[in-house]
């Protein structure tokens, strides 16, 4: 458990600030949808005015009117943070500690199962998936913290029925950390009532008690973020899946094979499905193979089937993750010791492209540490406002020094952002489109500076544009 936390802690700390991050951060402090100043202001001007904290009412009714997830998650790092500290490395703090138990829980199914518990925690935390999720300030680790303490319950004598009615609270609640969680619990629940028949269910009761409260919360959300995925097609989708799925478990590894990144990424995947075939092959000598498989499965035909409901492709490799711990029980149980070792390597590379290569990072922070350096201490960073002025924003003022000078780009035309720009010495442009609007204005943004007469163009950072002020009285 050591070296499983010194690892979380680590793409804790390094890892740059990711979009959605900013969500959990302007949320707790009780401006899910920051009010920013038209002009240049600091960042720590901007913090100033986010100085503040939201209680339980508060954030639920934030998050019924403003976002697309419940609450638990929300209230319980409110509380984290008003312990430990508010800096984006104490409030992902929360999540690596929810991981930490979730790998204890893997060992304890382990165990209760038959299985090998040091190496089903040790290929758990070599799933890419899973230790992405452990370490960013968004609620996946306490959903999946959850969901193994509700099926650990279950199976260490969960047939009584008020053990089984807290198995079943206890796989609510983590729907109530994140809606997508409800496909592994459904899953174990109907292995549970395959084998217990009517005493299995208290669980299920437990289970359904979550119900009012999620849908209270859902269905004042549901309309809040159309648009967020494409329309479903079925080949793209499962196209889609497979990719995701192979970077659960092997993370980012093609992304740093230059050339040969396409032979990395058949090999993966020619691996992942030989592991597949591996499993299949060594079925019956899995304990608890049908609660595992189907736990594992759960997560991408729940996937597919909100996509056909909804005519949306909502699948992203966090989502998929909460399917990692059971394909490191499974891959524990049918594993020889050869091929373990094997495997466990291929996944300690990717481990640390989570932690230390860029390729696996959002740009924002990257390039707000490289606009610092260029812009010097009385330059101007423009930033796009984004799609509301959270996301994107967000994520670039939890890494930029509190004396940087920011300028949002929301509608301007280039005239205007040349005159906001002419008492500086330098502008750096930050060319992040990451959401529809901040695509919208980086044309506008490289149309104010690029060939213009008293503007010259500097070398600079990926995601970057900088430009000297000649014409500066």
């Amino acid at each position: 458990m050591g070296i499983a936390a010194l690892l979380l802690l680590a793409a804790a700390a390094l890892r740059g600030a990711e979009y959605d991050e900013s969500y959990t951060v302007f949320l707790v402090m009780g401006t899910p949808r920051p009010d920013w100043p038209d002009g240049v202001f600091t960042v720590a001007q901007a913090w100033g005015r986010l100085d503040g904290a939201s209680g339980l009412s508060g954030l639920a009714h934030d998050l019924r009117v403003t976002d697309v997830h419940p609450p638990l998650y929300f209230w319980m790092v409110a509380g984290w943070r008003a312990v430990i500290g508010t800096s984006l490395f104490a409030t992902r703090g929360f999540s690596v500690l929810c991981a930490l138990g979730a790998l204890a829980l893997v060992g304890a199914i382990a165990r209760r199962l038959g299985l090998p518990a040091l190496a089903a925690m040790a290929l758990t935390l070599g799933c890419y998936g899973f230790a992405y999720t452990g370490a960013i300030a968004r609620g996946f680790a306490l959903a999946q913290l959850l969901n193994l303490a509700g099926i650990w319950l279950l199976l260490d004598g969960g047939h009584g029925g008020r053990r089984g009615g807290l198995a079943g609270l206890l796989l609510g609640a983590a729907c109530l950390a994140n809606y997508l969680a409800g496909f592994v619990g459904a899953a174990a629940l109907a292995i549970w009532l395959l084998s217990k028949g009517r005493a299995g269910w208290p669980a299920v009761a437990g289970f359904a008690a979550m119900g009012p409260p999620a849908l209270w919360f859902f269905l004042a959300q549901r309309g809040s973020r159309t648009g967020q995925f494409p329309p479903f097609d079925i080949a793209p989708a499962l196209a889609r899946l497979g990719k995701y799925a192979a970077g659960n478990v092997f993370g980012g590894l093609p992304l740093y094979a230059g050339a040969a990144q396409g032979a990395v990424s058949v090999g993966l995947t020619v691996a992942l499905a030989g592991l597949a075939g591996l499993v299949g092959w060594r079925w019956r000598r899995i304990g608890g193979r049908w609660l595992l498989g189907l736990c594992a499965v759960a997560p991408a035909l729940g996937l597919l089937g909100l996509g056909v409901v909804f005519n949306t492709t909502p699948i992203e490799l966090r989502y998929l993750a909460f399917a990692t711990p059971f394909i490191g029980l499974l891959l524990a149980g049918a594993l020889p010791r050869s091929l373990l070792a094997a495997v466990l390597a291929v996944q300690a590379l990717a481990i640390g492209g989570l932690i230390t290569r860029p390729e696996t990072m959002q740009p924002q922070g990257a390039a707000a540490r490289a606009a610092s350096s260029l812009a010097g201490p009385d330059g101007l960073l423009l930033v796009p406002r984004g799609n509301d002025g959270a996301g994107l924003v967000g994520s670039v003022l939890l890494a930029a020094p509190s004396e940087m000078r920011l300028l949002l780009v929301v509608d301007q035309d280039p005239p205007s952002l040349r005159a906001a720009a002419h008492p500086y010495p330098a502008v750096i442009l930050a060319l992040l489109p990451l959401d529809e609007a901040s695509r919208a204005v980086l044309p506008t943004m490289r149309a104010a500076f690029a060939g213009q007469e008293c503007w010259r163009e500097l070398p600079a950072a990926a995601n970057l544009a900088a430009y000297d002020n000649l014409c500066r009285e």
